[in-house]
């Protein structure tokens, strides 16, 4: 069995020579490079960065949004021994210090100035970083070029360079994935080449992923989904994958390339369905009327169809009507008219918008993992999908229930270590490799896994009432409306919520109501807007009313709408957008105490960055809401 990325690499250079690996749009025109000109690509950027001084064991860092040479420079890097590290593009320099500095960074491969800019803003805090390499050229000519390179000269250094065979064997430290860092530092998870080719393996055989594939690579490069998803799986399977030209053309790049396989977390098919929603809003009335009709009869009939289930031909030929003139061209707009198999992590999915999307006749799954686990820890087969279980254990994986409800897993995918962290590694991984998830969960009678949240947020009311909040959370995310959410409750009388709203399709809503308004915090500040929240919260109530089981109990008593979005710029959220709670907990305490003492409004003052790099102060009353 081939047991690196690079041996992998000259494999599908002789097998698969002229097709297609990658593509990457620039300036509105896909161009693609072959397995074979991959080959050549990597074997001269290798040869560089041994020109350059690079060791075996030595840590590159990759930064930069999806672009066909940082993925290059993940082989190149391997290729010689050496592991590469990638790290999120929007992250900020301050940020990126201490994840250059933990890793020990020789040399950092960058996408543009903007990131050449980063690193050279704290230079002096590195003292082992040797070279920066920048791949776009434009705005850098002049620049001191001492110690700053482009991707081009680094590639000729080693010209014409020697046809060794790349260095490393399955076990070695394949690369470094830094996690988000929710509750505190990020800590760097290093993955064998067998965790990924092996883990990869067992989900392309899972799906029957073959070379015949298409994805589109859009997700952040330092998470370990494009980790898995772009390039594990890609590279074992010998698909192609294609590189939007930036983030916001992704949607109607991934629509030119209609991917087969697609992966995103929860936070895109929300932005994905309220993007429908606002269209939806501008429509005529007879098309308003049209699709929300045939939106009722996915409703009730699209998930049983996906299924192969027993459907009445009157039903099914509803259906079969509703594709061609609703479902098709949703999906087409969306990007995912081509759609083979998707899937969603990362955090959970309400269950209405799974159900949504499934509705449509897009067979998406959801899977349960971590960078830790290489991702793949639960999948769901076809055939035993639903919206509120994770599936069975992925190929090779064994679960155990601690007695507290943590889920611990040991499989292929186990994390070797934390890197410069020995502590933090036996307190996650023991000796016999079992690894604690950090989740509480369950596993149902039919071997399904089932989260209920973090197992450090799981609580309960003053009264007994169990309090998850993110199964709160999610049942609110579902409106269009709501861009985030934050419960708060554990050990209080009730349970409340902290909304922030989704400027887009407020934006819009009001437009149509004809409210005027010159900030975020104004609209936000709007009593109709409040109004508009309160339905959704009074909503949510009813549905928990309805469901099974001790979530049943549970009701938002009270909620307000924050003046200002979540940002992780301000740290309220990680670069992989999960909401920090201890820290929004604490910045926000005045209004957590408005909420639980019964007060009407609460006043807020915070240090927040705007979008410029600028820091300044937001201040603000904020209404407090009963329900």
């Amino acid at each position: 069995m081939i047991d690196t990325f690079p041996k992998l690499l000259l494999h599908h250079a002789e097998v698969r020579g002229d097709r297609p690996a990658i593509r990457h749009k620039n300036q509105g025109i896909w161009q693609s490079w072959t397995w074979r000109q991959v080959l050549d690509e990597v074997r001269a950027f290798a040869a560089g960065l041994l020109a350059l001084g690079v060791q075996p064991g030595e840590r590159v860092a990759v930064i930069g949004y999806n672009r066909p040479r940082l993925y290059w420079t993940l082989v190149a890097a391997q290729w010689i021994g050496a592991v590469p590290v990638p790290l999120y593009a929007d992250a900020i320099a301050d940020e990126m210090v201490y994840v250059l500095g933990d890793a020990g960074i020789v040399v950092a491969v960058v996408q543009d100035q903007e990131q050449v800019d980063k690193i050279l803003s704290v230079a002096d805090r590195l003292p082992g970083l040797r070279h920066v390499v920048y791949d776009e050229e434009r705005g850098l000519g002049e620049y001191d070029h001492a110690k700053l390179h482009s991707f081009a000269s680094i590639s000729s250094l080693g010209l014409p360079h020697p046809d060794p065979l790349p260095r490393g064997e399955g076990e070695d430290i394949c690369t470094v994935l830094y996690t988000s860092g929710t509750t505190g530092r990020p800590k760097g998870v290093m993955l064998s080449f067998d965790n990924l080719i092996l883990t990869a393996r067992g989900a392309n055989a899972f799906d029957h992923l073959t070379d015949a594939e298409e994805l589109v690579a859009y997700l952040p490069m330092a998470w370990v989904g494009d980790h898995v998803f772009s390039f594990a799986q890609a590279y074992c399977a010998g698909f192609c994958i294609s590189c939007p030209e930036s983030a916001e053309t992704a949607v109607a790049d991934r629509g030119e390339i209609g991917p087969t396989y697609f992966f995103a977390p929860p936070r895109v098919f929300e932005n994905l369905l309220t993007q429908t929603m606002v269209r939806m809003e501008d429509a005529s009335g007879w098309k308003q009327s049209m699709v929300t009709y045939f939106l009722g009869v996915a409703r009730r009939w699209g998930e049983p169809i996906l299924n192969r289930e027993a459907v009445p031909p009157q039903a099914r030929a509803l259906y079969a009507l509703g594709e061609a003139l609703v479902y098709a061209p949703l999906k087409n707009q969306m990007g995912l008219g081509r759609l083979r198999v998707g899937y969603t992590a990362g955090e959970a999915i309400g269950p209405e918008m799974f159900r949504f999307y499934r509705s449509l006749g897009l067979n998406l799954k959801q899977l349960y993992g971590q960078t830790e686990s290489t991702v793949f820890t639960t999948m769901q087969p076809d055939g035993e999908i639903s919206a509120d279980t994770v599936g069975r254990p992925a190929e090779g994986v064994e679960l155990r229930i601690e007695p507290n409800g943590e889920v611990r897993f040991r499989g292929p995918g186990a994390f070797v270590a934390y890197l410069n962290n020995p502590e933090a590694t036996a307190e996650t991984k023991d000796a016999e490799g079992w690894v604690g998830t950090g989740d509480a969960g369950f596993i149902d009678a039919r071997g399904h896994l089932r989260i209920i949240d973090r197992a450090k947020d799981v609580g309960a009311l003053a009264d007994g009432t169990l309090f998850a909040p993110k199964y709160i959370e999610n049942k609110l995310k579902f409106f269009p409306n709501i861009k985030e959410a934050v419960a708060v409750g554990a050990g209080y009388a009730f349970a409340s919520v902290m909304l922030t709203i989704d400027i887009v399709a407020v934006g819009n809503w009001a437009e149509r109501q004809g409210i005027t308004y010159a900030s975020y915090q104004e609209l936000t500040a709007h009593p109709r807007v409040q109004a508009l929240l309160g339905g959704h919260v009074r909503t949510v109530n009813t549905i928990l009313a309805g469901e099974e089981g001790p979530m049943s109990r549970l009701r938002i008593a009270r909620f307000l709408v924050l003046p200002k979005e979540l940002d992780a710029d301000d740290g309220e959220l990680t670069r992989t957008q999960k909401v920090r709670r201890r820290f929004v907990a604490e910045r926000y305490a005045t209004l957590i105490a408005a909420l639980n003492s019964g007060a009407a409004e609460g006043d807020i003052t915070i240090e927040t960055v705007f979008e410029d790099g600028r820091r300044g102060a937001l201040q603000a009353r904020v209404a407090v809401h009963d329900v």
